[in-house]
Order: C-alpha cells, then sequence, then structure tokens
C-alpha cells in the first residue's frame, strides 16, 4: 500500500467522514437504489366490447334517420361545413353549447352525430356533458346508467359507461336501423356537485383515452349562462359550436354566450326553431326542419365571429 494511501486512510479515520476498509482492501460504494417502475398502464378498451343495447329514439326529434327531404339536406349540410372547418384547422372533438336552456342544443347535438355515422365509416362518439338536465338519453331512447357522472366520481370504468346500439331479437321492435358505429355516453345521474366533477380534469382523460378510437366526439353541454361546467367542458374540446333560438334568444344573450368561450375556437352559431325565414343579402341561411327541446324548424345561421 503506498505512503499516499496510508496517508489518505489516516486523515478519514480523524475526521471520522468515511468508514475505513479492512487492510489490503478498498471500501465499496454506496449502491443508489434504482427507481420504483411506473404502475403497469391499464390495456385500452376495445369497441367491440361495448355493451349493446336496443335503442327506441324518438324518431320525430331526429330528421337524419330519413333519407330523404329538408331535414336530413340540412344537417348534412351542417356535417359539410365542419368538416371544412376539420380540413381548415386540426379538430375532433366539438362541444355543442347554448348560453339558455331549451335553445335545441341536444337536438342538434344528436342529429349532427348521427348524420356522421349514417353517412360514413367513422366512428362516433356522443356524450351527454350535461350533468344536471340529461336530454341525450330521452332522445335516443336509450339507458341513462352508468353515465359520465359515474366515471368522473370514480366510481365506474370508461369501459362500463359506453354503449352502441343491438339489434332487438325481434322483428316488431326492431324500429328504425340506427347505425352501429355510434357510440354513446349518457350523463348518468344528476348531480348537484356537477361543476366540481367536470373541473376535476378526468374528462380531459377521458378524451385523450378514447380519442384514438374514434374520428370525432361530439360533447352536450349544459348551457353556459346558467352554469359553469360548459366552460371547463370545452377545455377538453377542440371547438365549440354555439346555439341560438330563431325569435327566443336575445341578441345580447348570443354574445355573452360567445363571449364565455373566448379562449376557445368558436365554429360559428346554429339558428334554431326558425320560424320566419329572413332575407337579406348579407346573411346566409341553411334550413333544416324538425322537432327541437320544444317543437318547431330549425336552422344554421352564419359563423358570428367579427
Amino acid at each position: 500500500m503506498s505512503r499516499i494511501h496510508e496517508a489518505l486512510q489516516r486523515a478519514y479515520r480523524e475526521r471520522g467522514t468515511l468508514p475505513v476498509a479492512e487492510d489490503n482492501q478498498v471500501a465499496e460504494p454506496a449502491i443508489t437504489p434504482a427507481p420504483e417502475e411506473p404502475p403497469p398502464v391499464k390495456a385500452g378498451f376495445v369497441l367491440e366490447n361495448i355493451a349493446g343495447h336496443p335503442w327506441k329514439p324518438l324518431v320525430a326529434n331526429f330528421p337524419t334517420l330519413t333519407d330523404h327531404g329538408a331535414g336530413v339536406e340540412q344537417f348534412r349540410r351542417l356535417r359539410s361545413h365542419v368538416y371544412q372547418a376539420h380540413a381548415e384547422a386540426p379538430l375532433k372533438t366539438i362541444l355543442i353549447a347554448s348560453g339558455m336552456p331549451s335553445e335545441g342544443k341536444s337536438f342538434v347535438a344528436a342529429n349532427l352525430a348521427m348524420s356522421m355515422a349514417r353517412n360514413s365509416a367513422n366512428n362516433i362518439l356522443l356524450i351527454d356533458g350535461d350533468l344536471r338536465r340529461a336530454t341525450l338519453h330521452h332522445l335516443l331512447g336509450a339507458p341513462n346508467a352508468p353515465g359520465l357522472s359515474d366515471y368522473l366520481e370514480g366510481t365506474a370504468e370508461l369501459i362500463d359507461v359506453m354503449q352502441r346500439y343491438r339489434r332487438p331479437e325481434t322483428a316488431e321492435d326492431a324500429g328504425e336501423d340506427i347505425v352501429s358505429n355510434l357510440t354513446f355516453i349518457p350523463s348518468g345521474k344528476s348531480s348537484d356537485n356537477s361543476s366540481e366533477l367536470v373541473a376535476n380534469h378526468r374528462i380531459e382523460e377521458l378524451i385523450a383515452t378514447v380519442s384514438p378510437h374514434f374520428n370525432w366526439i361530439l360533447i352536450d353541454s349544459p348551457p353556459v349562462l346558467a352554469v359553469t361546467d360548459a366552460v371547463d367542458l370545452a377545455r377538453a374540446a377542440d371547438a365549440v359550436l354555439l346555439i341560438a333560438r330563431g325569435a327566443s334568444t336575445p341578441y345580447d344573450v348570443a354574445q355573452r354566450t360567445q363571449a364565455a368561450f373566448s379562449n376557445s375556437r368558436i365554429l360559428g352559431f346554429v339558428l334554431n326553431a326558425v320560424k320566419d325565414v329572413p332575407r337579406n343579402g348579407s346573411y346566409n341561411y341553411d334550413y333544416y326542419y324538425g322537432r327541437s327541446e320544444g317543437a318547431g324548424r330549425t336552422g344554421e345561421a352564419e359563423d358570428m365571429r367579427e
């Protein structure tokens, strides 16, 4: 052993800073334990494993279930506008919103989803994000539980809250031929703390998980001027499509609705329940017909962005 090494060992002993190795041995360095491996990622769901239910939609509320007529044509036109917006910038998840209740957002969301599903091989996901006043399950004639609120609370798995159409076993119960590529997540049980559930970021986790499996995701939201849920839901969406009711929604309400989503990409307004068609060269109106959360004609209005 060299004198230099002996001197170093003597200095360490005097300071008491390091343990001294036995003669003719070198102290082994401390071993840092390897970091624990993260828990395995849960396997993604398979579309074919989603439970099927014999939906019984209210046909009067679905002009898109017909093959001909003004209603189905105008929803096809609205669908084309959405496809054009997708061509201009990435777009998959759309929040359907309105300022006040009963302006027809659920009617538009359901029919737009049906139009997208019926006329293509794309997989469409429709989510009822109105945890206070669920409507979509009534329109589709589908079960409402378990649903989104159960998933957000952590009491149900994602695969458990998703459902698809299954043809009834008996021909007399078959009803309308609903497309098989439409998946639905109902709202689930009504919740008084819906704002807290929507704000807990599990909705973003849901969208991130299902996004690779669907071409389009449509979310029906509660009215933005009544509750704050819609703004939180918009954070999980790529864009917002706004709904107003003809001869009912005040212009200042429409402006406030648009302002509430100032941090979101707004695709435009859909004007619902139009009775008298205005003829003005500065406006471009497209009309479709059908019942909404009330009754009457519906129509798509121009983009209201400045």
